[in-house]
């Protein structure tokens, strides 16, 4: 049986495996140190890289377009660490735990994000996040970049009571934008990776930092896919304090992990007829089938050739019963290519030509697919509740929170409409899509999912991220009952949840809603569940041996150790789970069979016997149920005759 690693995906051995599938003759292998001993790994020849691209390499003070700050390349290196945490589950803080596939995960999302690479890697099809706004208040994160505790409170002033870095990061000391940007760059990146290939993010952001947001995500994601930049009015009431203008307007960067084809919903056509011509676009020809295009002011009769005042017919047209009989050519400045042209068509689309002008238009037979874009000025709407359309404010958030009986505890949260609009544009035609957000707060995306799928019939999934910072002790959230942000937004989904099913008999979807999922699975960012020695067996001494009775944490459950199992396989954290006792022994079964695990002690033989004829993917015990090497044996030989293409693993 082989060992699980049982820590964070090795993001840097990834990245020599996709050099070395380009550039196989820079794969090379070296000698390394690794926990006192010498070991031999994968490594990139950089001087042979460097010599495939000749002079095209740039290194050294080599002039040089690019964007830069202090601790730049500790931000770089910062998702490519390791870590050896978990998530633990924790039920009573749960929502129908057993049914929901959303997730509420607790704890520094740097760490989280390198947590669900291996599983979620690939599968994210959009995220949104609200990141904190450098406007010289303190921010909260836990990236050391290696400092010792000690250097740290020097260097930055102070670390809160759970622990956590609290950075000091007003103007004057003088890394205003450094530090937010150090901040920010390993998140993002993290975040690209868990995109699908046609994955989109939405980032809000002010004044402030637009700017140098939007340089970190040219180079993480690639200039060329920020597909766009939305203006959102933030307020219907700003305030009168500047001599130079009044702040209504922040920004929702939109970059895609490749540019798609794919069109963001913004509002569905009104059933007309729309132009196939838009001045400006290069002229191409395209042919019309017989029978495709009506002629309103022509019942019967010839159209000649030539020249018209919105494009060239080249050949004549004949037309009956006010239809075209004949192929017809035409050069213009159309919207579509040829190939469009005959999918549409194909699609029983139809075309206008209402005058001897030829402004060509088309009409689709089916609307219920057809759809505008979206303006890039997100629509402000009246902040009164009752309103189904366009976007709300600022106020809007906060009349939101106080419907919930949720008051005073955030002032600049995001109305749902805005959320719920963003998450439209990328999942109108995908609605199991799985929606990531790391920056939760209030936990208006999770809200805006669920009011989504309750309008629309969607079964959209939601991952909310955030760290359990504090409420200050004068604050009215902390007199409120509420410890940390993540209780408020717990709280908030739980709300939200119910009040949409007590209201679903007013909803288009009723029947659909009736099965809507308003649970969350709630996990919470701990250390890992196993001893320090897991990590390292080289340094364990004999001495040692006398206190270790086992090489896992006595305070870690065997639904804790299957968390971490799930995150080591890159098995959905949200799939199903069900237990059962094959011979007075515990056994989780994870998605009908993929993954059995059993984490009891002294595992019988009869035990193994039984789980290797359930054929599962997986199988996964604790080692130290193997009391001999004898029994270890004639475990391998269950499975070898039963279910050879199990992949067994041990603690």
């Amino acid at each position: 049986m082989e060992r699980l690693e049982m820590m964070s995906k090795d993001i840097i051995n990834s990245n020599i495996d996709k050099l070395g599938s380009l550039f196989p003759e820079c794969l090379t292998e070296t000698k390394i140190l690794r926990g006192g001993q010498t070991e031999l790994c994968k490594a990139i020849d950089f001087d042979k890289l460097k010599a495939i691209f000749s002079d095209q390499a740039v290194e050294g003070n080599k002039e040089r377009y690019q964007f830069t700050w202090p601790d730049k390349s500790k931000a770089i290196a910062l998702p490519n660490q390791r870590v050896n945490r978990t998530l633990r589950p924790c039920r009573e803080e749960s929502v129908n735990f057993d049914e929901t596939e959303n997730l509420y995960i607790e704890g520094d999302n740097l760490e989280v994000l390198k947590l669900l690479q291996e599983t979620y890697l690939g599968k994210i099809k959009m995220i949104y996040i609200d990141p904190p706004y450098n406007t010289g208040n303190d921010f909260v994160y836990e990236d050391d970049f290696k400092q010792s505790t000690d250097d740290y409170i020097q260097n930055s002033g102070q670390v809160d009571e759970e622990g956590n870095r609290l950075v000091k990061n007003q103007e004057s000391n003088g890394r205003f934008h450094t530090d937010w940007l150090n901040m920010m760059y390993p998140r993002l990146k993290l975040a690209r990776d868990l995109l699908s290939d046609d994955g989109v993010i939405f980032i809000s952001i002010d004044d402030n930092e637009q700017e140098n947001l939007k340089k970190i995500c040219n180079e993480i994601f690639g200039e060329s896919n920020n597909t766009a930049t939305f203006l959102w009015t933030k307020t219907s009431t700003p305030p009168s304090l500047s001599n130079k203008n009044r702040k209504t307007v922040e920004y929702v960067l939109a970059y895609e992990k490749s540019v798609s084809p794919i069109k963001y919903y913004g509002s569905p056509l009104d059933g007309g007829d729309v132009p196939l011509l838009n001045t400006g676009n290069s002229l191409r020809d395209l042919e019309f089938k017989e029978g495709t295009i009506q002629f309103p002011f022509l019942e019967e009769g010839i159209i000649c050739a030539g020249q018209k005042e919105k494009l060239y017919v080249y050949n004549e047209i004949i037309v009956k019963s006010g239809k075209n009989i004949n192929k017809v050519k035409m050069k213009g400045p159309f919207k579509w290519v040829q190939s469009t042209l005959d999918e549409e068509i194909n699609n029983s689309t139809h075309f206008l030509v209402k005058s001897e002008k030829f402004s060509i238009r088309f009409q689709r037979s089916d609307f219920s697919n057809s759809f505008k874009t979206p303006n890039n000025k997100l629509t402000i709407t009246n902040i009164e509740l009752d309103k189904k359309k366009g976007i709300g404010t600022n106020e809007t958030a906060v009349l939101e929170l106080n419907d919930l009986n949720i008051k005073n505890c955030f002032d600049y949260a995001k109305p749902t409409s805005l959320i719920k609009q963003i998450v439209n544009m990328t999942t109108y035609n995908e609605k199991n899509s799985l929606i990531l957000d790391f920056f939760s707060g209030s936990a208006t995306t999770a809200h805006a999912v669920m009011q989504l799928n309750k309008e629309d019939g969607g079964n959209r999934k939601f991952i909310m991220v955030q760290l359990p910072e504090a409420c200050d002790e004068e604050s009215k959230s902390y007199k409120a009952g509420y410890k940390n942000i993540c209780e408020i937004g717990k709280e908030r989904i739980r709300r939200a949840g119910k009040k949409l099913i007590e209201n679903n008999s007013d909803d288009l979807f009723s029947e659909e809603s009736s099965k809507l999922d308003i649970g969350f699975r709630v996990l919470k960012l701990d250390s890992s569940n196993m001893e320090d020695v897991y990590y390292s067996p080289s340094e364990l001494s004999p001495g040692m041996l006398d206190g270790l009775i086992s090489n896992i944490k006595p305070d870690r459950t065997p639904e804790d150790l299957l968390f971490q199992v799930m995150l080591d396989l890159g098995v959905l954290l949200s799939s199903k789970i069900e237990t059962s006792t094959i011979l007075g022994k515990t056994v989780f079964n994870v998605n009908e069979g993929y993954l059995l695990a059993c984490f009891d002690e002294k595992i019988t033989e009869e035990v193994i016997e039984e789980i290797a004829k359930m054929k599962p993917v997986y199988f996964v015990m604790n080692g130290s149920s193997i009391e001999s090497d004898s029994a270890a044996i004639n475990f391998e030989q269950y499975f070898e005759r039963f279910s050879p293409e199990t992949i067994r693993k041990v603690l």
